[in-house]
């Protein structure tokens, strides 16, 4: 086996690992997410911390290149019409079968807001008008930032892209609490109608911190807070 077909390989695990640790928290790897071969030349590389850092990088025992690995960003959004939320039941893992907000990985060359927008459209064929910003999640522990929007939706021509099996609005009293794909979706709509009896909805913030059994919610700062009783 060649050192081109071994490069091939390695991308290819890569993007796989990272997306299934990122959407599911389930690291398949102890530490950082693995690599093995140098994205530059296609050589091994080693896990140590260069002379002029302060953290452990893979380094290409070949050409040198060291490879910096930063956090992913997940944006989406919560689309929302009159008294009901739109919901997506995802039709591929992780995850097939439960219930999420469209949302997914950030691409190349769009703007958060861009990113929400298309995401939407790929997951729920659905068109929205973004109203503002309304959660950030740290996921520290899958290295992941979490971005949801609170929009409206523009009407009711919606239907499941290529990765959902159903899209469906729901009404608070009818959400699948205990069928939501991920514990960001869930901390979402739990913050959105407790938001929405109170009628104002304060950008939400705070990490996800998982626990022997399940997740929680550590609240991040936030003075508009101050306003929500």
């Amino acid at each position: 086996r060649n050192r081109a077909d071994l490069f091939c390989r390695a991308k290819k695990r890569r993007r796989t690992d990272s997306a299934y640790i990122s959407l599911t928290g389930i690291s398949l790897h102890e530490g950082d997410e693995s690599m093995n071969f140098c994205n530059s030349c296609g050589g091994r590389v080693d896990f140590k911390m260069p002379g002029d850092d302060d953290h452990r990088r893979f380094v290409c025992t070949d050409c040198g290149t060291t490879h910096y690995q930063n956090p992913k960003i997940v944006m989406g959004c919560l689309p929302v019409w009159q008294d009901s939320v739109l919901l997506c039941r995802r039709a591929i893992e992780p995850r097939s079968g439960y219930w999420t907000v469209p949302a997914g990985f950030m691409e190349l060359d769009e703007t958060v807001i861009q990113g929400a927008v298309r995401e939407t459209w790929e997951e729920a064929r659905a068109k929205v008008e973004i109203l503002a910003p309304y959660c950030m999640f740290n996921l520290v522990h899958v290295n992941q930032l979490y971005i949801i929007y609170r929009a409206r939706l523009i009407d009711l021509n919606f239907s499941p892209g290529p990765e959902s099996a159903d899209v469906r609005l729901f009404r608070q009293a009818e959400i699948p609490w205990e069928h939501l794909a991920f514990t960001s979706v869930h901390q979402t709509l739990s913050f959105f109608f407790e938001d929405r009896t109170a009628g104002v909805f304060p950008m939400r913030s705070g990490t996800i911190v998982p626990q022997d059994v399940g997740f929680r919610d550590e609240a991040g700062p936030d003075d508009q807070l101050g306003n929500v009783s």
